[in-house]
């Protein structure tokens, strides 16, 4: 294989020699696909099977789903291929590893949320690997730090910049002296995998805020228009032709409004042709669900619905559609993830809006991230029920049934 530069940083680090080998720590960040997370864990498991026999490790994910996906399932052929004997125990998460005459195990940790923590205490480690730190609790970042009490243990980190407030950016990279770690900051430059195509791909795909975080590889405050790109540009007639595969999504509400999308495709392309849009608080009356009901079969036409796309949460509503003989799918409702697929969809021209959806248009030019001071990105809530729905569809149908495979495979990632 050929490393750049930065990743033979990444690989010596803690090798006899290195100016860095004293460093405690090392942080990889910055770009998506900059070649941070192959190189990292194979500089973590040469450093594991080189200096420790017999001891325990951490390989750290946001759950143990994105750790096989993310970095074992390109890693491990390539360790095989280098004399690592890998065994890998599926339903214990745990991997063993031996090299010469050294054996140790990693245990495969998920740091989704608060009560994580609990899941890595009482383990005595030599090491851990954090891949998409910056996506974990702080207080299983802690407890995994704490768990390395082994003489001669180091810790590895990669992530994609989020907010400068966030947590990990204010702990560990503006005090990486203090912490006695070693920061290297990647580009999509630093991979030397990625063709002059493929690096003008991804520049394409992501706009405002999150060009400057996973093209730019900078740490920057959400703010601003979520989707501060969309202009007449992004708004067409309704195509003449003939669409097919229909489908409607549904952001419902109660005093809340509720909105729906009339959805149709052809040639690979999504159009929202219509819609349906109802404040109950404007219009100082609330719906039942039959009534919604009764507006999606409208908005539907008589045509073939494939799906009809709702909000999880939306029980009752849902129940009612089921009762009418719709097919129902639950949305996925992953705020941000499905924002970011939403605008590389729109940027790609693969879903489009149409000029009679009046109220989605409305909500592009008002939809705005919060003002926060704890790092963690968020929507205000208002002007966002088109959006939802929208959302909801692109995070759920279209990136599925889009042609072209890359915008199903970013949604996790898949932090991209």
């Amino acid at each position: 294989m050929v490393f750049s530069p930065k990743q033979r940083n990444v690989l010596t680090w803690w090798r006899p020699g290195s100016p860095h080998r004293e460093k405690q720590a090392i942080i990889c960040d910055g770009a998506v696909r900059s070649g941070k997370t192959l190189c990292t864990g194979l500089s973590f498991f040469c450093w594991a099977m080189r200096s420790f026999h017999r001891k325990n490790f951490a390989l750290c994910g946001k759950t143990i789903v994105s750790v096989r996906r993310n970095l074992l399932e390109e890693l491990l052929p390539l360790l095989e291929n280098m004399g690592f004997r890998c065994e890998q125990k599926v339903s214990r998460n745990i991997l063993k590893v031996r090299l010469g005459g050294h054996s140790n195990t990693f245990y495969l940790f998920g740091g989704k949320d608060e009560g994580s923590a609990a899941l890595i205490q009482g383990i005595t480690l030599a090491g851990a690997l954090l891949d998409e730190v910056a996506l974990m609790p702080r207080s299983f970042v802690e407890q995994a730090v704490a768990r390395c009490s082994v003489t001669g243990s180091k810790l590895w980190f990669s992530c994609n910049p989020e907010s400068p407030a966030h947590w990990f950016y204010r702990e560990w990279i503006l005090k990486t002296e203090e912490k006695k770690a070693l920061r290297l900051q990647f580009s999509m430059e630093d991979n030397p995998g990625l063709s002059p195509e493929v690096l003008e791909r991804y520049k394409t795909m992501f706009e405002g805020t999150f060009y400057r975080r996973f093209v730019l590889g900078e740490w920057v405050a959400a703010e601003g228009r979520v989707y501060d790109f969309f202009d007449e540009r992004f708004v067409q007639d309704v195509p003449r032709e003939n669409l097919e595969n229909w489908h409607i999504s549904c952001d419902y509400g109660t005093l809340n409004p509720t909105s729906m999308g009339l959805w149709g495709q052809r040639n690979g392309v999504w159009y929202r042709v219509a819609e349906y849009y109802y404040d109950a608080r404007q219009q100082r009356r609330q719906k039942t669900d039959e009534e919604y009901a009764d507006e999606l079969a409208g908005l539907a036409g008589g045509r073939e619905i494939r799906a009809v796309v709702v909000d999880p949460s939306a029980a009752s509503f849902i129940e009612t559609l089921r009762r009418r003989g719709w097919r129902v799918r639950k949305a996925d409702n992953e705020v941000l993830s499905g924002i970011r697929l939403t605008a590389r969809l729109l940027k790609a021209g693969k879903i489009v809006i149409c000029k009679g959806c009046g109220d989605a248009i409305r909500e592009f030019s008002l939809y705005r991230w919060e003002e926060q001071g704890d790092g963690q990105d968020r929507v205000r809530k208002e002007h966002d029920h088109a959006m939802d729905e929208i959302r909801y569809f692109a995070a759920t149908v279209a990136a599925k049934e889009t042609n072209g495979s890359w915008f199903a495979g970013s949604v996790e990632r898949r932090r991209f």
